[in-house]
């Protein structure tokens, strides 16, 4: 099975236990404090894009969500069908386009750990200097075969500290109840 069946099998199933239902609470803190409205805004791995919906209403209109499952791309053509937030059915490493911002919310824990090293160095050129990659990476391993797959701080500063200097690397202090004590907030600068 591809990756582009199995996730759009998993949304046909309504098998997404990682959906929170709602913003994630440390990307909402984020985006919260932002005040710069015409950022380039990247979503990948979207999935139901409660950060993009989020976003649009705060008054952010560069926006592109990416995702794989043609199913899911149905729902999100629909669902923001009267907004100009761009929805691609593409996949992460053929994308080409900058961004002053990446949003990063279980994209990374969903890949197989084996393209992290490719996913660090795709993300590095899709972010313009200056640009940032922003999110939660989970702090802990799970006991079953994943997706999800989780990691540890120190293996995430050994992957990304050649392409990006870390502004925030830290635990979440705002997280979902459900990850209490699980997730680390990034905030990674190209170098």
């Amino acid at each position: 099975m591809t990756d582009r069946q199995y996730w759009n099998e998993r949304y046909l199933s309504g098998n997404t236990g990682w959906d929170m239902g709602r913003v994630s609470p440390p990307l909402k803190t984020y985006i919260d404090q932002l005040t710069d409205k015409a950022l380039r805004i990247l979503i990948p791995g979207g999935g139901n894009s409660y950060e993009a919906a989020y976003l649009y209403e705060q008054g952010f209109h560069n926006i592109t969500v990416l995702d794989i499952a043609p199913v899911l791309i149905k729902q999100l053509n629909a669902a923001f069908a009267n907004t100009d937030v761009r929805i691609l059915e593409e996949d992460f490493f053929q994308h080409k386009d900058t961004y002053d911002l990446v949003l990063e919310q279980t994209f990374f824990c969903a890949i197989d750990p084996a393209l992290r090293p490719a996913y660090v160095t795709h993300m590095h050129k899709l972010i313009r200097p200056g640009g940032h990659l922003t999110g939660v990476l989970f702090d802990r391993n799970f006991e079953h075969a994943g997706p999800p797959f989780g990691g540890s701080r120190k293996e995430y500063e050994d992957l990304f500290a050649p392409l990006f200097r870390f502004s925030t690397l830290a635990p979440c202090y705002n997280s979902h109840p459900a990850r209490q004590g699980t997730e680390l907030f990034i905030n990674f600068i190209p170098k």
